[in-house]
């Protein structure tokens, strides 16, 4: 069965512009999510209603952190559409992403469940925390992939890992080596993710046609660009960052560098795939009878976050 996320009726008919906002942010996107707390649900035995309070919490957070990051970013477009804070204003676009974190916890504390509350609190944290780093890297052209992956890891990682733990947490099902085993699951498929989306800025397995090179000419070196980077000279270095079309970048490194760079990037993060099919094996033996379903229906997870395929 299919949630639905988000209808008129979820906010006050007395905030109209608060409305059309959410219509404009969340007709856009894919909830992806949401349905990725699915199969846990259904092997779980979770019911509908609980589902749905966990979809919502998940997507309100995250499209209250794309209200934020769209503002701090000066982004213009979202989804194909015109960013809150140009068509709202600024000041309409913090209120709304503050009022769905509000919503959240109002939500979260009325189903009654401690441990959840607290563990999302914990994510918001995070999510914020990863926004300020974030923010200070940005013309800092020597930072490393370590310094990414712990942004990356505050901030895309943290809602892969409440989507893998809040349904148990929402059963009271509160094992300590289960939820390490679910949060380094869930840090391995977030990194996964956001690496392919930087990947995605220069054109490789880009199917959904974003625009490129947009971090860069933010000033914001993603984590592809480091890889690319790292063994340049300071003469290419400083031509590389300065580029404005994919075909001037591919001029400055050589074509059949970036090729090859490429090709070991998808290495090193297969090194994280190996790691995340091994953990499915632990994952495994905390699960117990229609439970096990679980492990097959996450089992390829890494195909559609990393290589992007369509399941």
């Amino acid at each position: 069965m299919e949630i639905k996320i988000y209808s008129p009726k979820d906010f006050p008919s007395y905030l109209p512009k608060l409305n059309a906002l959410y219509d404009d942010l969340f007709s856009g996107g894919k909830g992806f999510r949401s349905r990725l707390i699915h199969p846990f649900v259904v092997s779980l035995g979770i019911p509908y209603e609980t589902e749905k309070l966990l979809g919502q919490t998940i997507e309100f957070i995250h499209n209250a952190s794309l209200l934020h990051d769209d503002l701090i970013d000066r982004s213009s477009l979202r989804r194909g559409k015109t960013t809150a804070w140009l068509k709202y204003t600024p000041e309409y676009a913090v209120l709304a992403g503050d009022y769905l974190l509000a919503r959240v916890m109002v939500n979260l504390s009325s189903f009654g469940n401690i441990h959840l509350v607290q563990y999302t609190a914990e994510v918001i944290s995070d999510l914020l925390e990863g926004e300020w780093i974030q923010d200070s890297l940005v013309k800092d052209f020597q930072i490393t992939l370590d310094q990414l992956d712990r942004v990356h890891n505050l901030k895309t990682a943290s809602l892969f890992k409440w989507c893998l733990r809040a349904p148990f947490i929402a059963i009271q099902r509160l094992d300590p080596k289960l939820h390490t085993t679910l949060e380094e699951m869930g840090t391995l498929l977030g990194v996964l993710f956001q690496r392919s989306d930087d990947l995605l800025d220069f054109n490789i397995r880009n199917y959904e046609g974003k625009a490129l090179l947009g971090d860069l000419k933010s000033g914001y070196l993603n984590s592809f660009a480091v890889f690319l980077m790292k063994d340049l000279d300071s003469a290419k270095k400083e031509l590389f960052v300065k580029v404005d079309t994919l075909e001037q970048l591919k001029s400055v490194v050589d074509e059949e560098y970036f090729s090859l760079k490429v090709e070991e990037f998808d290495g090193l993060n297969h090194q994280l795939i190996s790691r995340y099919e091994s953990l499915l094996t632990v994952l495994d033996s905390y699960l117990e009878g229609n439970e096990k379903n679980l492990v097959s229906q996450i089992s390829s997870l890494h195909e559609l976050l990393y290589w992007r395929k369509k399941g």
